[in-house]
């Protein structure tokens, strides 16, 4: 019962020393005597309302180098004395909540927090921590209760600006395990397991983002799962292969986020496998939040095309909320309810159609 309360008083502390320590920087930086800023949960929210473009940059890389500051958003729309901490929580919340379109500064150097290309919600393939339950409408390739779990993280080792100004570069790494499981099976078998690893680079300029990468992926089968199909037509497909691929990305004003790229497969096997592949898609996350909560409704559906597959439709939706008060590690706790329509994103499976309805549970930055 005490936890949440300590948690609570500590992130005001840190809020204030960060308000306070910012109003420091740019007043000994910049010669600003009285900056109107919020500070929420180490996110500071200036306003540039009085800075021309080139201050505005000095502004963000400066305050972007405070410890433990989150993310800086130079705003129009901050127009206050300076706030610390959670004492005027509304307010903060106030600010927070507006509809904008500023952009956001990260802080940089080695091991940064935070993600200059965000998440793809509804990417099944996008590493991240997850477990779901999916029914499929028809049996699929070994059951139709699955339970599909995922393991791994986009994590950035080095993030820098170009020169003095706003515009980020962040490379890293990007590792992934996606596992599916029988739940009709006496022992819920493993049926299916994808793992991803990549190197990667993004790029972000105001609200518009790109990320890109050199991927390796291969597939394996769960021993149940081949013991159970011994004496059947059942061919096992060695899947392996490397792949770059480019995401671009526009966030608009109202949390509405549209993506699209493509992707292109080298030293396949099998060696027929088709090499091109599309994806695009929209999200909603919304700016307002449900404060008896503290949680935000988040929506998105991601499709894909595969040469492979004819260029059809591979249909993946998501809807459900994000709870800001449920973080472990700075990872956002996400409710989902998924459909997915089109062939299986399962590696072993890619040649199967399925369709199936989910529940999730997501762990995202």
């Amino acid at each position: 019962m005490l936890l949440p309360a300590a948690i609570a008083h500590a992130t005001t502390a840190d809020d204030a020393y960060i308000a306070g320590y910012a109003a420091a920087a740019l007043k000994h930086g910049l010669k600003i005597d009285k900056a109107s800023l919020v500070v929420r949960n180490g996110a500071i929210n200036l306003s540039g309302r009085n800075l021309n473009a080139g201050d505005r940059a000095k502004a963000a890389q400066l305050l972007a180098e405070i410890p433990g500051v989150n993310a800086v958003k130079i705003s129009e729309d901050t127009d206050q004395q300076l706030i610390y901490g959670s004492s005027t929580s509304a307010q903060a919340s106030a600010v927070q909540a507006l509809p904008s379109n500023e952009p956001v500064i990260l802080p940089t150097g080695l091991l940064p927090i935070g993600h200059l290309f965000k998440p793809l919600l509804a990417d099944p393939r996008w590493t991240h921590f997850s477990a779901a339950y999916r029914n499929f409408q028809s049996k699929n390739f070994d059951g139709r209760d699955i339970a599909s779990v995922s393991f791994g993280e986009t994590i950035p080792i080095y993030r820098d600006n170009f020169g003095q100004s706003t515009v980020q570069w962040e490379a890293g790494l990007q590792g992934g395990v996606f596992s599916d499981f029988n739940l009709d099976a006496p022992s819920s078998d493993l049926v299916n397991t994808d793992f991803i690893a990549a190197l990667y680079s993004s790029l972000r300029v105001d609200q518009f983002s790109a990320f890109g990468r050199i991927y390796h992926q291969s597939s394996h089968l769960g021993d149940e799962f081949l013991l159970r199909k011994i004496g059947t037509k059942f061919e096992r497909v060695n899947l392996s292969y490397e792949g770059v691929d480019l995401k671009l990305s526009y966030e608009f004003p109202y949390g509405i986020r549209l993506y699209g790229g493509g992707a292109g497969l080298f030293d396949r096997e099998p060696s027929a496998l088709k090499i091109w592949s599309a994806q695009y898609g929209v999200e909603f996350r919304s700016p307002w939040r449900v404060e008896l909560a503290k949680m935000r409704p988040i929506a998105a559906v991601d499709i894909k095309n595969h040469e492979e597959n004819r260029w059809n439709y591979d249909v993946s939706a998501r809807a459900g909320v994000e709870f800001e008060s449920l973080q472990v590690l700075s990872r956002k706790l996400q409710l989902m309810a998924e459909y997915y329509n089109g062939y299986s994103p399962s590696g072993q499976f890619y040649k199967e159609k399925v369709e199936y309805f989910g529940l999730g549970a997501h762990y995202l930055f």
